[in-house]
């Protein structure tokens, strides 16, 4: 995989690392996950405790949500950076009510100010790349950054 060519294909990159990375460690030691987000790791679950399940199919979507990224990235996909932007300003905002509301323990809020860091540093990266396009040539933002379009690209 090739390096990202705009800055806001940085900004997704890292994400997706970070989702992919972390979603395998969910799937290969779950308690660690537990714990790093501020929740109890009892010696062992009651019946009916289905937290292993959900931390399985959290982690495993994570972990593709991290592939779909890169993929992103490696395509130069500009709608799905602007998509994310948006979407993980959504995810701020639950996450926040979560903590807000004690559905989640307060470390949680961890990830809701990842997500919504994440949002403005991808849009803050659209920006400064549809800047630099213009400055090269009067690109539009969908062009910028992305370097030449591959023939297969070039009819969407």
């Amino acid at each position: 995989m090739r390096l990202p060519r705009s800055g806001a294909g940085w900004t997704i990159t890292v994400f997706g690392v970070l989702a992919l990375l972390l979603g395998a460690l969910g799937l290969i030691w779950p308690e660690a996950q537990l714990r790093m987000l501020g929740f109890e790791v009892p010696a062992e679950r009651a019946p009916g405790d289905y937290t292993g399940t959900f931390l399985t199919a959290s982690s495993m979507a994570s972990f593709n949500m991290g592939v779909y990224y890169l993929l992103a990235v490696a395509t130069e996909w500009r709608p799905f950076y602007r998509f994310t932007v948006w979407f993980r300003l959504v995810t701020f905002t639950v996450f926040s009510i979560a903590v807000l509301s004690d559905v989640a323990p307060d470390r949680f809020f961890g990830v809701a100010a990842w997500e919504g860091l994440g949002a403005v540093a991808t849009a803050v990266g659209l920006r400064w790349d549809a800047r630099r396009a213009a400055a090269a040539g009067g690109l539009d933002d969908d062009a910028a950054g992305s370097g030449p379009v591959p023939a297969a690209d070039a009819v969407r």
